[in-house]
């Protein structure tokens, strides 16, 4: 599979220095998020920005940075929902569900009002921006 070189070198930092990637994140916190490809079934790992809604659930946003089309992961998780999750040192199995379209607006709204980098997502952009829940699970062994 290629990967982006950007992504390559965040996914690398993010793995070396235990879940902590220095500057070019600014005010994000990241995960790496594994998905299986909807239609090759090959693993795809993608660094992503992530905020916490409660003790067990994270929100990661469909935004490709304002792109007028939804990012692959997002239909890799649709068709596959059951994933993994690296944050921080730890890996762990998640569920993965589309907020609903208020839970939605309420989420991205909160998110966007603390994120000059997600507003400018939303600003650039007419599509409607999916928020992801991620549900996290149980540990599992790390994958590489």
């Amino acid at each position: 599979m290629t990967r982006d070189p950007y992504d390559q070198r965040v996914i690398e930092e993010f793995r070396a220095r235990r879940g902590v990637v220095g500057r070019g994140s600014g005010e994000l916190s990241l995960l790496l998020l594994h998905t299986t490809g909807a239609l090759s079934g090959r693993e795809h790992v993608t660094p992503l920005a992530y905020w916490p809604i409660s003790e067990d659930t994270v929100a990661v946003l469909a935004s490709n940075r304002g792109a007028a089309r939804h990012p692959a992961w997002y239909y890799n998780l649709l068709a596959n929902p059951t994933s993994v999750v690296e944050i921080g040192s730890d890996t762990l199995s998640v569920r993965a569900r589309a907020a609903r379209s208020e839970e939605r607006r309420g989420l991205l709204a909160r998110i966007a009002s603390r994120s000059p980098t997600v507003a400018a997502a939303v600003r650039n952009t007419t599509r409607e921006i999916p928020v992801i829940l991620l549900t996290l699970l149980t540990s599992v062994e790390p994958r590489q």
